[in-house]
């Protein structure tokens, strides 16, 4: 039954739809399929940056240290890199210029300077080694790659044909001075000649998927795709801020961000860095993830809205020092790239009554777009990820044959919206296998709807566990797990047994200052909560002292933990 909440997003939504309002749709054709599109939407990213970024000219928009930009300083610096990167570098369009460096103001500067001078911004993963740097400079064919010097040395003497251009942290005339060239006027200017031949059918930026070898795909978007996640994420913002107001409550002060997340991630690029042109919010960088930092730059600059992993928000709601400083600004903590534990959801509520924890799924295939779920619906529902984003999104629960399941049945969850990628980067037969014949993208992820339209995420599709014929969702393993008050992270695998062809294996560590959780204890305490079959054999739970691995989209990685703990368990 839809709640009095679920009512009134309705109705906002609705309105904000409506022939004449900003976010009106009109029908748009792809391979045969009519899907609603943005009828008013920026047609590409160059002149979407030129639109906010003058409406919004004189409004503070990054602060990265000490380094403070408004939105029209941005911009101009934004409009030098372009004029460099096409005059000095011979930049056309469609060619794939990488970026390889950690967050920073010259890093979302670049990424402006390329999309506005016609080339495709390549997001290279920070955290990848110089192999796998190389790997993704050769499958997108980079004609550049901007590093800074950590990326650059671990480059050196690998194999790629890329020229490397040297950027730093500093401030943006000095720290992409490679790349910089000041136009004769800006009328005359390579990023103003680009508005009027750039199209949202051109290619605008390719992101490389979750991997823990260099084996990542290359997901290519153009214009249409990415302006059309960005601005469905902006709907999402107007009809929570009209639902705000419709409460009476405070909208008037500058909305601002803390980037605690890579920006090459989808999550940092799409909903957090480009959104904000659009709603005129400040970002707030930190170097490094830390949660005292975090806590004391949301105090310092009064941040309204934190996204991160789960493990980020609830270790600032538990950390012991927050109530030294004032947060009452932060209203929204939102999650995405990894399942939240539905502890997790009561205990920041908990530690922020005024505010509420958030919860969004997109990939990136989708361009970040999916589903959410918000405020009290959250917290009547912490296991779901919320309803289809509108006005853009159409979730579709199919079997392997792409026919949809019946009502409450799980399936694999397929997404279809005019924001979904074009394709996977020199790999038609991964392409070809990612989508249905009527363009739902797959997004290999298992789940149902309940009657109430809300997306339950079972597991992944590949992640099963097959054990004996009955099937194990490592998720609801890991959420009895989290359930347990002294555990700080897991990860519910499965490892090959010759007897049930596969068992349940976990690896976990505790939290600073609890403990010690022995196997056997947390077996004890897994077995009062879930079925023996899905509990792990004592010889098949391990404590770690240290953090547990993940992928550049900071998800733990699973399949790293699976190939290790096999290989343990084959040596022994």
């Amino acid at each position: 039954m839809a709640t009095e909440l679920d009512n009134a997003l309705e109705t906002i939504i609705t309105a904000l739809t409506q022939e004449g309002q900003p976010f009106h749709t009109s029908p748009f054709e792809r391979g045969g399929v009519s899907m609603p599109a943005f009828t008013a939407a920026p047609p590409t990213l160059a002149h979407f940056f030129a639109h906010f970024c003058n409406e919004h000219k004189e409004v503070p928009f990054i602060v990265d240290g000490d380094i403070r930009l408004t939105f029209g300083e941005a911009y101009q610096a934004a409009v030098c890199v372009a004029e460099g990167l096409v005059e000095d570098h011979g930049i056309e369009t469609g060619d794939r210029i990488g970026i390889a460096a950690r967050n920073s103001a010259n890093w979302m500067i670049a990424f402006m300077g390329i999309t506005m001078a016609g080339g495709c911004a390549t997001l290279l993963n920070g955290f990848w080694n110089g192999d796998e740097l190389a790997y993704g400079i050769r499958l997108a064919e980079c004609k550049i790659v901007l590093a800074d010097d950590g990326r650059a040395a671990r480059l050196e003497g690998t194999d790629h044909s890329a020229k490397i251009v040297m950027i730093e942290h500093t401030a943006p005339a000095q720290g992409l001075a490679n790349v910089w060239k000041v136009p004769e006027s800006f009328e005359a200017s390579a990023a103003m000649k680009m508005l009027g031949s750039l199209g949202p059918d051109d290619l605008a930026t390719i992101l490389y998927t979750s991997g823990s070898t260099g084996n990542s795909k290359g997901a290519y978007s153009d214009h249409r795709g990415v302006v059309s996640g960005i601005m469905n994420y902006v709907a999402q913002s107007a009809m929570a801020k009209a639902l705000m107001e419709q409460k009476g409550e405070d909208v008037s002060a500058q909305p601002c961000a803390l980037v605690a997340v890579p920006l090459f991630h989808v999550t940092g690029a799409i909903p957090l860095f480009l959104q904000s042109f659009a709603i005129g919010r400040k970002l707030v960088l930190m170097p490094k993830w830390d949660a005292l930092h975090a806590i004391q730059l949301m105090a310092q600059e009064k941040v309204t809205y934190f996204v991160g992993v789960p493990l980020m928000s609830y270790e600032i709601a538990t950390h012991p020092d927050r109530e030294q400083y004032d947060l009452s600004a932060c209203k929204s903590f939102a999650a995405g790239g990894a399942p939240r534990p539905v502890e997790h959801v009561t205990r920041i509520k908990e530690a922020f009554p005024e505010g509420f924890p958030l919860l969004g799924y997109g990939l990136t295939e989708t361009n970040a777009v999916g589903c959410g779920n918000f405020n009290e619906n959250y917290l009547a529902k912490p296991g779901s990820t919320g309803r289809a984003s509108r006005p853009l999104v159409e979730i579709g629960i199919l079997d392997d044959d792409g026919k949809p399941v019946p009502q409450g049945d799980v399936g694999e969850v397929c997404i279809r919206s005019v924001a979904n990628f074009r394709g996977y980067w020199r790999n038609e037969e991964a392409t070809k296998a990612a989508f249905t014949d009527d363009q739902f993208f797959r997004t290999g992820d298992l789940g149902y709807l309940d009657e109430d339209e809300y997306l339950y995420i079972v597991d992944r599709k590949k992640d099963i566990i097959i054990r004996g014929g009955e099937n194990i969702t490592c998720i609801e393993v890991e959420d009895a797990i989290y359930a347990h008050n002294d555990i700080a992270e897991c990860s519910v695998f499965g490892l090959p047994d010759e007897r049930m062809g596969e068992v349940p294996a976990c690896v976990f560590n505790v939290k600073e200052g609890r403990g010690p959780v022995t196997a056997g204890e947390l077996r004890e305490f897994l077995l009062s909560r879930i079925a023996p079959f899905k509990v792990p054999l004592e010889e098949h739970i391990w404590v770690v002292d240290e953090a547990l691995p993940r992928l550049g989209t900071q998800k733990i990685d699973k399949k790293l933990l699976r190939a290790q703990y096999t290989e343990q368990l084959t040596a022994a």
